[in-house]
């Protein structure tokens, strides 16, 4: 579904279900979509909501891309959807716009879950905070050509990748623009510990164990200087947590918001 906020087309997905609503924001190179898996686990107690935000999905291409676009954008979505105050369940790029939305927006948001995702993006802190997609293709005639690829550019497991691909005319394209895709992660690199400590709403960080841009020391440190957050690590996923562990995730978002 789309709505008009603010000049420009977002796409929303309800996957349906009762009790409180969460607003889901996924990452970088995502879509709404993404979710359906955890949604399957947690419609039977809440209502969840995804956005695709500027640049992703079926909604606007085009910037700016900066930090300050994103949260205005799921600020006026929420208005416009008469949704606050909401959940929010943010992924990545989409966990910093959470919390940032929590600090600048508190009136919209009653707790966070912060999917894998540091009140910092930057070295040394985080060795490879950009993935460069830069040159990467962008159409093919097949799904397995797409695949192939985007794994000659380094990336052995496309599966997250592919879940932004539609098909056009006798092939399958991609629903992000490389180039747009860098502008939207360098402008997520970043300090935002100002952010990440000026909302006092209940908080979820969920970590995962094989994750390569969230450290232990850093998650634990967030937990720790920020009053009412709680910190689940999950052993068996890397970064795509609501991916990698979609049970194990679901049970923590439910026992968090003691909905289990």
């Amino acid at each position: 579904m789309i709505i008009r906020v603010r000049g420009r087309r977002l796409s929303w997905v309800d996957f349906g279900g009762s009790g409180p609503t969460m607003l889901a924001l996924h990452g970088s190179f995502g879509q709404a979509s993404v979710f359906a898996p955890l949604a399957e686990r947690l419609t039977m107690r809440m209502r969840l909501i995804a956005l695709d935000q500027r640049g992703h999905g079926m909604a606007d291409h085009g910037g700016p891309f900066t930090r300050e676009e994103f949260v205005a954008d799921a600020a006026a979505a929420i208005n416009a959807l008469g949704l606050g105050p909401v959940l929010v369940l943010g992924h990545s790029l989409g966990g910093i716009t959470a919390y940032q939305l929590a600090a600048r927006h508190p009136e919209l948001v009653r707790a966070l879950v912060i999917e894998d995702v540091g009140a910092v993006m930057r070295n040394p802190e985080v060795e490879h905070p950009i993935l460069d997609v830069r040159g990467w293709p962008t159409r093919a005639p097949s799904l397995v050509a797409l695949a192939e690829a985007i794994k000659a550019r380094g990336v052995p497991d496309t599966s997250y990748f592919l879940q932004s691909v539609v098909p056009e005319g006798d092939g399958w394209r991609l629903l992000f623009d490389p180039d747009e895709m860098m502008d939207v992660q360098r402008h997520g690199l970043g300090d935002w510990w100002t952010d990440w400590l000026s909302s006092s709403c209940p908080a979820l960080l969920l970590r995962g164990a094989r994750s390569m841009l969230l450290s232990s020391e850093l998650a634990a440190d967030m937990v720790h200087r920020r009053p009412h957050t709680t910190l689940v690590e999950l052993p068996a996923a890397g970064h795509w947590v609501h991916d990698d562990d979609p049970d194990g995730c679901a049970d923590a978002i439910l026992d968090f918001l003691a909905l289990g």
